[in-house]
């Protein structure tokens, strides 16, 4: 049976292809994942252990800890602990490191990184053992300043050339007289390094005499074990803590680690559904191959082989098929892991340099994946063959499914999809995560449902296309029957097609709902013209709200100044406004009581007033961060969303308990509105500042929408490959169902049918079953759009159901798209056959 099961592999080359086809590419694009996320985090990990080489042990101020009604402070590091740290016994050195962000400007003007990416700190002394000068010299003074060397290679800086920056202030001019090479991971990831000398970074940072870290090198013979213990004992414990730089190159190892594992599971999520849809394909083949291989089987059980000896051999030949398909994917997976590497390039994110790595456990992964998903594939054909007595299969009595067979798949079908739906609809009707889970449940159970009811279905929906094909004459009826002729295989064909749609469909509906909401929630929260806050999230000065207070135009402004506090025991977070303009920059409906900021009255959002049992009228007293505490009332009762939440209270009540008053947004109004000449004066105004981002309610919606179109153009991108799969199931079936009706054709040939009649008939035939999986993937793509829509709704007051009818037009399209292609071979094989041979085909 071994020896048979080969001899069929090598005799059908051509039948297995397709399937060879499939399997490789889930089998290439999990190894592709695989491959591409260790690569990249092997490279950062790499890349980080070197930023710690300088460093045996780093000293750090403890974080500071609430205590009693007094939030605590994170305490600095002091000069005198730098040269404390200098003089322990085996300390070859010690650094005083200081980092903040940094705003840096390419020669356009524009902010260079990603806002979060883009940092500063201090160069030590004149030749910084942490950054090797690659050109120039060590910078001196306010008006000098050292970059990094990609970030000079992007820009174009060089040395000598003024470059525009900010910290936390006025825009900046100081003179490039250094560039440097670094190993840190934001300047890898495309971030930006600029470096000033000590006193000026800790100037410009706020952080005179003092330090972030300091960084301490051991001298010859004492390991990092021995000199953190001689630095826990010359320091105070309550102060500081030590850290071994191996640990800190571990931590950072762990970091990327959980970092690029979310990027692995986003990307393997994809890579099932790739398989998934496959599997399908997989079990059509088999299916196909073993109904056509029937009297074989036959005489083999006439001959003396068992059912399990006949279910073996096409497991033997699915092995075979999965052991190449695997191999295969793998090789093709290392290039996909290349080619997402150099894309990663292409689309400006910078990687380390480093090996391309293909672990064993990546070559396991797609050689377990390759076997294990064919031969699960092919083991039910396998074993329906090998239940059909001898003498039946040479009659081909079997040929029909029995009416038991289908009422009992009907019905299994019904209550997988009723019971889909009721757990769908039970989960719209919970709030935020409670309800995920029996929503993923629900999808499963409702997909699983559609896919065994689709032979059911298919005839209804295949008939609804019979005036269409009619215009097509006989070809076009010749079509419709031969797409409901085995409704079996019509429907494993249409099901690979309809899970990327449904998905596709179902992303899109959700995205263009949330986008809507968003911009419903910026146009109704707020009044303002114009927020203003800072490229990388961090706090604004305040005198950014007195420059824009001070700006021709301006009819009112309301700083966003947010502050830690103790209330009931707790810390909670107030934010600080202009009581007098609050309600006119701002339009929050109010449930209770009055919108009213000033003196001790306050106004709270509904999910704060409930945790605490508040309502209009209500006192409390609150603790704030320089201990000192005040009675206050609640005037008014809002509805908060992402935006707007929180305790709000007057700047005057606020400031005087603040050490270091900052402003997390400043919202403006203007009397001409929002304009493009009102935006560039108010950017004028704040010295063009690329630290500084003046939105609009547009801007923000708009910055909102590309992070959801960059997010759906990367799905699509990898739901193509799902797509891809299908496509390549409707060629199987179309080339083996043309194989199977050899004889047929010969017969419609004999009696009049020209080839391009054929041609047409194949070609209806796959786009009658494209359209069929198409109609269904973006009715259920719909259904959980809206359903998971739902779901959201109960945590986003504005989210509405919006039903992108121009790309569901479009998916449709793609559908029909697929089955024309997909018909070209299949129908000009057909149309190619000699008639006379294939009337005595058997």
């Amino acid at each position: 049976m071994f020896r048979t099961a080969l001899r069929n592999v090598l005799a059908h080359k051509a039948r297995l292809l397709m399937t060879v086809l499939a399997v490789m590419l889930g089998v290439a694009f999990v190894s592709g994942t695989l491959v591409f996320t260790n690569t990249i985090s092997d490279a950062y990990q790499k890349s980080s252990a070197k930023g710690f080489d300088q460093v045996d042990v780093a000293v750090r101020p403890q974080g500071g800890k609430d205590t009693g009604d007094t939030v605590g402070r994170t305490p600095e590091l002091t000069e005198a602990q730098l040269r404390t740290s200098a003089r322990v016994p085996g300390a070859a050195s010690a650094i005083g490191v200081v980092d903040g962000f940094t705003a840096l400007a390419d020669k356009d003007g524009k902010l260079i990184g990603g806002g979060f990416q883009s940092q500063g700190g201090n160069y030590w002394g004149t030749d910084d053992p942490r950054y090797p000068l690659k050109e120039g010299r060590a910078p001196h003074g306010a008006q000098e300043v050292a970059i990094d060397s990609e970030t000079a290679r992007r820009a174009g800086y060089e040395v000598g050339d003024t470059v525009r920056m900010s910290v936390d202030g006025p825009v900046l001019a100081p003179r490039i007289t250094g560039v440097f090479t670094t190993d840190d991971g934001n300047v890898a990831a495309g971030g930006s390094l600029a470096l000033f000398d000590t006193p000026t970074a800790q100037k410009l940072f706020g952080k005179a005499g003092t330090y972030d870290e300091i960084d301490v090198k051991a001298a010859p013979g004492t390991s990092q074990t021995a000199l953190k213990a001689a630095l826990d004992r010359a320091l105070p414990r309550a102060t500081t803590e030590t850290t071994t730089g191996e640990r800190l190159a571990d931590d950072q190892a762990e970091l990327i680690s959980s970092q690029m594992s979310g990027l692995k599971q986003g990307l393997l999520v994809f890579a099932g559904i790739a398989l998934f849809v496959g599997t399908f394909i997989i079990a059509n083949t088999f299916t196909m191959l073993v109904a056509q291989r029937t009297k074989e089987l036959a005489l083999l059980r006439a001959v003396g082989a068992s059912r399990r000896q006949v279910t073996r051999s096409v497991l033997i030949e699915a092995f075979v098929v999965g052991t190449v398909a695997g191999v295969s994917g793998l090789v093709a997976g290392v290039g996909i892991g290349i080619g997402l590497r150099s894309l990663m390039g292409g689309l400006g994110a910078t990687v380390p340099d480093g090996p391309l790595v293909v672990s064993p456990g990546t070559v396991a992964t797609a050689l377990v994946v390759g076997v294990v998903v064919t031969m699960l594939a092919a083991w039910l054909p396998g074993r329906r063959a090998a239940k059909i007595p001898p003498v039946a299969a040479m009659s081909s009595v079997h040929a029909k499914a029995t009416t038991k067979s289908l009422v009992l798949r009907n019905t299994l079908g019904a209550l997988f999809s009723a019971a889909g739906v009721t757990v769908v609809l039970y989960a719209t009707t919970l709030s935020g995560s409670d309800g995920q889970a029996p929503m993923g449940l629900g999808a499963v159970l409702l997909i699983i449902g559609v896919f065994i009811l689709t032979p059911l279905l298919s005839r209804p929906l295949i008939a609804a296309a019979a005036p269409l094909l009619r215009a097509f004459g006989v070809s076009g009826r010749l079509a419709r029957q031969n797409s409901v002729r085995n409704p079996r295989r019509t429907a494993a064909t249409a099901s690979a097609l309809m899970i990327g749609l449904t998905l596709i469909t179902g992303m899109t509906v959700m995205a263009g709902s949330l986008q809507k909401s968003i911009d419903k929630m910026a146009s109704a929260a707020i009044r303002a013209d114009y927020v203003v806050s800072m490229a990388n999230g961090n706090e604004l000065s305040p005198g950014v709200e007195r420059t824009l207070k001070g700006t021709d135009g301006v009819t009112t402004t309301s700083p966003l100044r947010n502050a830690p506090s103790r209330i009931d025991g707790r810390t909670e977070y107030l934010t600080g406004v202009n009581g007098s303009a609050i309600g006119e920059l701002t339009d929050l409906k109010v449930d209770d009581g009055s919108f009213t900021v000033g003196g001790d009255r306050v106004v709270v959002d509904q999910d704060t007033a409930e945790s605490h049992g508040w309502k209009a009228g209500s006192a409390f007293t609150v603790h704030y961060e320089d201990g000192k505490a005040q009675r206050l009332t609640v005037a008014g009762v809002y509805e908060g969303n992402e935006l707007i939440h929180g305790i709000m209270l007057d700047t005057a009540a606020l400031t005087p308990h603040q050490s270091d008053p900052a402003d997390m947004q400043v919202m403006v109004k203007t009397s001409g509105g929002a304009s493009g000449a009102t935006k560039d004066r108010l950017e004028k105004a704040l010295g063009s500042n690329p630290a500084v981002r003046v939105q609009s309610k547009e801007d923000l919606s708009e910055e909102i929408a590309q992070m959801f179109t960059l997010m759906l153009n990367m799905l699509y991108g990898l739901l193509a490959m799902a797509v891809i799969v299908a496509v390549l199931g409707v060629i199987n079936t179309l080339a083996m169902s043309v194989f199977e009706r050899s004889q047929e054709i010969g017969m419609l040939r004999a009696i009049g049918l020209e080839r391009r009649s054929v041609k047409r008939m194949v070609r209806l035939e796959s786009l009658v079953i494209s359209l069929f999986g198409g109609v269904l993937g973006i009715g259920l793509g719909v259904f959980f759009g809206w359903a998971a829509g739902e779901l959201l709704g109960t945590r986003m007051a504005t989210y509405e159901l919006v039903l992108p009818w121009a790309r569901m037009a479009a998916f449709l399209a793609l559908a029909a798209a697929v089955g024309v292609l997909a018909a070209l071979w299949p129908a000009r094989r057909a149309a190619r056959l000699n008639m006379l041979q294939a009337i005595k085909a058997e």
